[in-house]
């Protein structure tokens, strides 16, 4: 499906949005805090645009994503940009070693992966102790007449939109039904938990619309559930100490911290 939007998806994501996308990049980018020399995973890249953003520091993205469509098109974008790499790549079985990531990343597509949390496991497993997830995805909106004009907009008015700024309309019918189906902030929060990773929070970008999640893997080894079976995570010896995650500062961000901490 990826493959048949590939050409027009980041003009047509910047409609869709109404120009929120690239203010939701900048937030990520923030939240995910690159620093030159970092490694740093950009699951369900893409075209890249998101991946270029984190690079500018001088980090070392790899944009990964299932759509060749998408990454055959990244890679034209980005011909000549030597801090990004593209590579296909299946959230679910991800190509890379154990504890290979700085920092990990996805925005707007752990909501179209099969098993979302098996894909958390697979993100868990590739970052560094100490390394650092953020989780850009669209959301709930906390108060309801917001809610309620979002989703009119879902179901009334964004697929008259596509019908205009799509190279495949038809391929979109699936967004509205999936956004409305995610779960809210705090249960992707609870599902990060499982995976393993502690110092969770979430801030809220555009009233809710979407909502920006940040954790930390942390330093001593640990185990994550999948199917409740335990699956045993080993910290390599003597780790550097982390970075402090980069804050989610607004005053009127939702903001949840981990349970007993």
């Amino acid at each position: 499906m990826f493959d048949q939007v590939s050409t027009n998806y980041d003009r047509t994501n910047s409609l869709l949005s109404a120009g929120n996308d690239a203010f939701w990049r900048r937030a990520t980018v923030r939240a995910v805090s690159p620093r030159t020399g970092d490694h740093i995973l950009d699951l369900a890249a893409g075209t890249g645009t998101s991946s270029a953003a984190l690079a500018k520091t001088g980090a070392h993205v790899v944009a990964a994503d299932f759509s060749p469509g998408m990454i055959e098109v990244g890679r034209r974008q980005q011909a000549g940009n030597a801090n990004v790499e593209f590579m296909v790549a299946d959230g679910m079985a991800l190509p890379f070693s154990d504890s290979e990531f700085d920092a990990v990343t996805i925005s707007f597509g752990l909501r179209n992966i099969v098993d979302p949390h098996v894909a958390l496991a697979e993100l868990y497993r590739v970052t560094k102790p100490g390394g650092r997830i953020v989780i850009c995805e669209f959301s709930t909106p906390p108060f309801s007449l917001v809610r309620a004009a979002y989703f009119f907009y879902l179901n009334r008015f964004m697929p008259f939109m596509v019908r205009f700024a799509s190279s495949n309309a038809e391929a979109y019918d699936y967004l509205g039904d999936s956004i409305k189906a995610w779960p809210n902030q705090q249960i992707l929060a609870t599902w990060m938990r499982e995976a393993g990773f502690t110092q969770v929070a979430h801030r809220n970008l555009t009233l809710g619309i979407v909502a920006l999640h940040r954790g930390v893997k942390p330093l001593h080894g640990g185990s994550i559930t999948i199917d409740g079976a335990p699956n045993a995570v080993e910290a390599p010896a003597a780790p550097a100490a982390p970075a402090a995650p980069a804050p989610l500062d607004s005053p009127v961000d939702t903001v949840e911290e981990p349970v007993g901490k």
